[in-house]
């Protein structure tokens, strides 16, 4: 029985998408915001987009997308299910991923981060989703990546996590950790792939108008971010570009470096 992902490929090279320019996506968290994004510039392109989403049957955005562009698979996947993950990753056994975008995260409750009523709980969930579930998740499809052309791995990260920037005045400090981690597991497995061929590269959407910012911000002061499909295709751009040799640092969404 053909994969869903060699269906895909063959239904968007007869809806006039070139056979050679449809490198495959995977985009977690693809349900809303940035993920969402992502999942239609990159189908717009031509690409073959694999979109995972904790629940695909409360997206009902990402469902009207893949029923207009027949090269979307949508898939079931919660990156703290292992279980999950590891049977999405059979399913697409020998299939080649040319990039392994790792979006999907959490802020977290912005009370059970504040000094004075720290949440243990909260912190478990909040590093688990943003360090664990982009660990877990590459290490499950890396075959499938190294199978690729372009052999790239990504994930988003935060100025939030930066050490430069300083504590941001005692604010979410489960939040910049988590950012912080994410930096230093991504750079130690570039190192684990070096040899392999694959580029591990970490990008940072810049302050976007999304749920999340909604949240750690209020609605009206981020009104006043970036719209999301600015610093998605700013950060298409990066990915393009990203290889070996200068993937060793983060970058923001316009190309310039991010400082650690």
């Amino acid at each position: 029985m053909r994969s869903p992902l060699f269906i895909a490929a063959v239904v968007a090279a007869f809806a006039g998408a070139s056979v050679v320019d449809a490198a495959t996506v995977l985009v977690t968290g693809s349900n809303r915001g940035l993920g969402y994004e992502f999942v239609r510039q990159y189908a717009a392109q031509g690409w073959t987009v694999i979109a995972t989403t904790r629940n695909p049957e409360s997206a009902p955005e990402l469902k009207e997308l893949a029923a207009k562009n027949k090269n979307i698979v949508i898939e079931k996947l919660d990156v703290l299910d292992l279980p999950g993950i590891k049977a999405l990753a059979a399913k697409y056994q020998g299939q080649a991923i040319d990039v392994l975008l790792n979006n999907a995260g959490v802020f977290g409750d912005i009370p059970g981060q504040t000094f004075g009523s720290l949440d243990y709980a909260n912190f478990q969930q909040v590093m688990s989703v943003n360090v664990y579930g982009p660990l877990a998740v590459s290490e499950a499809f890396r075959e499938n990546v190294i199978r690729s052309e372009q052999k790239k791995i990504v994930a988003i990260t935060s100025g939030s996590g930066t050490l430069s920037r300083g504590g941001g005045g005692g604010r979410n400090p489960f939040y910049r950790a988590s950012k912080a981690a994410l930096n230093m597991a991504m750079i130690t497995l570039a190192a684990d792939l070096k040899s392999r061929g694959v580029a591990v590269g970490l990008i940072n959407p810049g302050a976007t108008e999304t749920d999340m910012l909604r949240q750690a911000m209020g609605r009206e002061k981020a009104s006043k971010a970036f719209r999301p499909q600015d610093s998605v295709a700013g950060m298409i751009k990066v990915i393009a570009g990203l290889t070996q040799a200068n993937s060793d640092k983060p970058f923001n969404h316009d190309g310039t470096v991010l400082p650690w």
